[in-house]
């Protein structure tokens, strides 16, 4: 199976990138995926090792969550981006440090979507990802608490000097996040669903829940790649 490579100027291509012209193979996309999952689990925990951790049940539980596995998809839109939109990107395997963090912030928004959608008062669901959801593994007040500093974590990195020297563009990482993670965007699209389970939805409701529920981070990623990528 293959899919379309974007078009890159061809100084940043090493001889033989693209064998087949234009293609490549999907093994080469699933490995840049593993690859790229593997450098985003490391930034997460270079992150967690940085904090002052002052509530340790608190710490674990939020390494638990965003630590325990998936395919990381949304980094790699965050990653893949940036190395499109990025003139350092040569032969397709750069990864900026900065990319690696914009792509951390994801992963901890989308991990505090992840608990608070696992509770009780929402899907009650008692596994993620093949373990025991985190209110399950520690208790619901705790998984409570993780997803919130979860969430505020996020902000936190796309906030730092370390994530781009250019305010400017913190600012507009933050923003992006923002508005796709609020009230026209994930959570949003949460509420919405919570709504079907009384009524049903028409085609073009269970469409635009869709599209903030899970297509607004998704669009977020692939948008801040290219924001931090240049």
């Amino acid at each position: 199976m293959v899919v379309p490579r974007p078009k890159q100027h061809r100084s940043h291509l090493a001889k033989g990138d693209i064998p087949n012209g234009r293609f490549y193979a999907m093994t080469d996309f699933t490995a840049q995926l593993a690859t790229d999952a593997d450098r985003c689990a490391d930034m997460l925990d270079a992150i967690f090792n940085a904090q002052t951790i002052l509530a340790p049940r608190l710490g674990d539980a939020m390494r638990y969550a965003v630590l325990n596995g998936g395919k990381r998809m949304r980094a790699g839109l965050v990653l893949g981006a940036a190395r499109l939109a990025s003139a350092e990107s040569d032969s397709g395997t750069y990864v900026d440090s900065r990319a690696l963090r914009v792509a951390a912030a994801l992963e901890c928004l989308h991990a505090y979507s992840l608990i608070h959608d696992d509770l009780p008062a929402m899907d009650d669901a008692e596994t993620r990802r093949g373990k025991p959801s985190c209110h399950i593994a520690f208790d619901e007040a705790t998984a409570i608490l993780a997803g919130d500093a979860l969430q505020t974590l996020a902000f936190e990195i796309l906030a730092d000097d370390a994530t781009h020297p250019d305010p400017a563009v913190r600012v507009a990482l933050v923003t992006t996040l923002a508005r796709a993670s609020g009230l026209a965007g994930m959570a949003g699209g949460q509420m919405l669903d919570l709504q079907a389970e009384t009524r049903a939805l028409t085609l073009a409701e269970t469409e635009q829940m869709q599209m903030m529920k899970t297509g607004a981070l998704i669009v977020c990623a692939a948008s801040c790649g290219a924001l931090v990528g240049g």
